[in-house]
């Protein structure tokens, strides 16, 4: 069988090692030390001179510390991007509130700001003012982000932003995960940089994030013994995955600028194939492009689906995936309230994610495209 083709597997630079060697030459082989110091400054640095970053074991930890933080507490709600992968969501069931779903519009594929300002409406209408908004730069794509916080803004509500698919992505040179009030960041082991697993909470208070770091360390009290009077939660990076981090760091913007590059490669092939679009930057975004997306249309191939695509690559040994199925229609999720016209369900039953690694060679993408060559004739 051919070598495995991966939809989005970790990339390593090569310094990564000096950095862990470090941890082990030093003892700090713990949840705190230099590495976690150096990889919050070189994240901060890297979005904006005045934001800072507590580094945390996982973007989830990152977005469950932020509600945390925005006072969300049970039976209430929080307004969330539906198609998303449902790490956006399950930090608000952990609190025993209720996600709210907003629908994507068409042009980013994200939060549509029209259908969340009729959500907010509603929701105050029945008695119940949204405590917090997440909406979701989804595969790298930046959402309508000045406009959601145009609304938010309005409406006075925290936005937690969701950028665990988009470090490097911007709108109008503005880095994402910089516009709400908390950003958040993920490096699981297939984002564009990784720290194996791990997360970071990011804000321009520099008390929220020294409060999420409080948090996530079991919340001890200044005091000689262990003193709790808040309910904490192990939730720090290591020292090591942290050096995997710095190192990482290091590679960012190349490896946005090969993501790119492959994306672009897609385009290039597949642009003249009347059934398959993809999703184009609007002026002044630029998205990382995570992972490269398509949309086919079966009403214009003569029946062949994403499906059909995806399972011609998978034959070969060559990992797609289909688009997030939306939290609307996850069953976890069956009694939440949904506001939307089905755009997202549409995106989901036509979308395909495919392989998009920065570690990808030129023989991989050949490989790649004799698959469409086939599959689209």
């Amino acid at each position: 069988m051919k070598p495995k083709i991966w939809l989005s597997s970790p990339h390593m630079g090569g310094t990564e090692l000096n950095y862990v060697h470090e941890a082990f030459d030093t003892n700090w082989v713990a949840p705190l030390g230099p590495n976690v110091d150096g990889f919050e400054k070189d994240i901060a640095s890297f979005l904006d001179d005045k934001i800072y970053a507590a580094a945390l074991s996982s973007g989830t930890a990152a977005l469950h510390l932020a509600l945390v933080i925005a006072g969300v507490e049970p039976g209430d709600e929080v307004i969330c991007q539906s198609m998303t992968f449902s790490a956006s969501a399950n930090p608000i069931k952990y609190l025993s509130a209720t996600p709210v779903f907003v629908d994507s519009e068409t042009d980013t594929w994200n939060m549509c700001p029209d259908t969340l300002e009729t959500a907010i409406k509603d929701r105050i209408a029945k008695g119940k003012k949204p405590k917090a908004i997440i909406p979701v730069h989804l595969y790298g794509m930046p959402a309508r982000i000045n406009e959601i916080m145009e609304i938010a803004g309005r409406y006075n509500i925290p936005v937690i932003e969701d950028a665990a698919e988009a470090l490097g992505s911007s709108v109008n040179g503005k880095m994402c995960g910089t516009f709400g009030s908390i950003g958040i960041l993920s490096f699981n082991g297939n984002k564009i940089i990784t720290t194996s697993g791990g997360g970071a909470l990011v804000a321009h208070d520099k008390d929220v994030t020294a409060k999420a770091t409080f948090l996530a360390t079991q919340a001890r009290d200044a005091a000689p013994h262990y003193q709790h009077s808040h309910v904490g939660y192990n939730y720090r990076m290591s020292n090591i995955c942290a050096g995997i981090g710095r190192g990482q760091m290091e590679v960012l913007k190349d490896r946005i600028e090969r993501r790119r590059a492959v994306y672009e490669q897609y385009h290039a092939k597949m642009k003249g194939i009347v059934s398959v679009s993809f999703v184009d930057e609007p002026a002044g975004y630029y998205s990382n492009r995570w992972l490269s997306t398509v949309l086919i249309d079966p009403a214009q191939t003569g029946g062949v689906t994403r499906e059909t695509l995806r399972l011609a690559l998978d034959a070969e040994n060559i990992e797609s995936r289909p688009l997030w199925k939306p939290m609307h229609l996850q069953p976890i999720f069956d009694n939440a309230p949904y506001y939307g016209k089905g755009i997202s369900d549409k995106l989901f039953e036509n979308g395909l994610c495919l392989p998009s690694g920065s570690n990808m060679n030129e023989e991989d993408m050949m490989r790649i495209f004799e698959v469409i060559d086939k599959v689209f004739k």
